[in-house]
């Protein structure tokens, strides 16, 4: 059995001022963060929970590689002029 690359998918929330993360590899995965580095924080306890939860075959002689993809789109409205 050998471990592959998890991936995370971490979308910026504007209205909620949070970043939401998600993954479709590991099941059960949703988090909720002001910034990063909680983000990271919270993930990190998370994800090997949500292993052992959903009995992800995994090699546990092995680190897990998990990828945090950040997505974030601003949008302003700007007047034109008349």
């Amino acid at each position: 059995m050998k471990n592959g690359t998890y991936v995370v998918q971490a979308t910026w929330d504007n209205e909620a001022k949070m970043w939401v993360a998600e993954s479709d590899d590991i099941p059960g995965v949703a988090a909720e963060a002001e910034d990063q580095e909680t983000l990271r924080s919270k993930l990190a306890s998370l994800i090997p929970e949500m292993i052992d939860l959903n009995n992800v075959p995994v090699d546990r002689t092995k680190p897990l590689d998990v990828v945090i993809r950040y997505s974030r789109e601003d949008r302003i409205s700007l007047p034109l002029a008349t």
